[in-house]
């Protein structure tokens, strides 16, 4: 490799566990369908630690990490619509799932991304701002559209009717996916009672986001709140467990009542001995691709960010400029981070 051909850095895990290295590389061109990104911003996930500790789904070592991103079109492969270069978006990576895993991360400054996966930055909101975005929105889609089977009235192209639960409650809320999963809600199902768990200083945030009741995760009495909470007083129609809850207190399980659906994000931490009148489903956040109409779920979040509907989850924190803050912003949220998404320019 030339050094007149090398105008791309990239920072990947040398083997399971780290460390990382800073490597100069060529820019990859996009194939059809796909899109060049400049990144200029991109969000950790405990996903990207998780698979940096366990190598799961790792195709090959060194790896690039990173679903979370936003930046700018700098190319456009053969049969894309929609995008051209110059336009500002925002983006869900996925670094492990494809041959070419080294050019999908965002730890890097240009990477490939298919056009599915892409929605457009509104120009009020920040590269930082949009990078928080994307895997916590298609994560909770694939709970509730795709596992739920709930239809969603601004997906062109969906399902025409879906199950209508009338209360539901998510287990993390103020997680990324929780957040998420309260917003599409209230918008899928405008009148359905929403109760939330989080940490008491979330608790307003949730319910600007769109919960009808918010609850402490760790209160001993939560199985009796909550039920005293929905329609009725017997309980929810199903559990979305965004942050392997039901793992650490199962006797929510307990809440469920009527057709008794429980949609559990895999985190690493599943559930145990689940009754057998239980609706139990796993969900993964490219699901919802696969559900009727699902290719189109980024067209939608484009639409929904830029007229407002859909908020900026939870609150943005910078930890700074350049790939090198990677690292160790993965092992801050390792060690615990609550109600907020850590960030890094690029």
């Amino acid at each position: 490799m030339s050094m007149a051909s090398i105008v791309s850095l990239r920072y990947h895990a040398v083997k399971q566990g780290g460390p990382f290295e800073l490597v100069e590389v060529e820019r990859p061109t996009p194939g059809p369908t796909e899109l060049l990104i400049n990144i200029r911003a991109v969000a950790l996930n405990a996903v990207d630690w998780k698979q940096l500790e366990t190598g799961h789904a790792v195709v090959s070592w060194p790896a690039t990490f990173g679903n979370d991103g936003a930046g700018v079109v700098e190319a456009v492969g053969t049969g894309v619509d929609g995008f051209k270069r110059g336009d500002e978006v925002l983006a869900r990576f996925d670094p492990v799932n494809t041959a070419s895993a080294a050019f999908q991360g965002w730890a890097q400054n240009f990477a490939v991304i298919s056009v599915n996966n892409v929605a457009p930055k509104p120009s009020h909101m920040s590269f930082e701002e949009a990078a928080s975005i994307p895997l916590g929105y298609m994560t909770a889609s694939s709970a509730l559209y795709w596992a739920l089977e709930i239809a969603f009235p601004f997906l062109k192209n969906g399902r025409g009717a879906g199950y209508e639960p009338k209360s539901v409650l998510v287990l993390g809320g103020s997680s990324s996916v929780g957040s998420a999963t309260i917003q599409l809600l209230r918008l899928a199902l405008p009148n359905i009672v929403l109760i939330s768990t989080s940490s008491p200083r979330h608790h307003a945030h949730l319910r600007s986001l769109g919960a009808t009741t918010t609850f402490d995760y760790t209160a001993p009495d939560i199985v009796h709140q909550i039920k005293r909470t929905s329609l009725g007083g017997q309980g929810v129609e199903a559990i979305i467990d965004a942050v392997n809850g039901i793992y650490t207190r199962p006797e929510l399980l307990e809440t469920l009542t009527g057709p008794k659906h429980f949609a559990e994000v895999v985190t690493g931490q599943m559930a145990r001995e689940i009754p057998a009148d239980v609706q139990h489903t796993l969900v993964f956040g490219r699901k919802v691709m696969t559900a009727p109409g699902g290719s189109g779920i980024f067209s939608a979040l484009g639409e929904l960010l830029t007229n407002g509907r859909y908020k900026i989850p939870l609150p943005v924190t910078v930890l700074g400029e350049g790939l090198e803050l990677i690292e160790p912003g993965l092992r801050k949220l390792r060690a615990g981070v609550s109600g907020t998404k850590l960030v890094v320019k690029l």
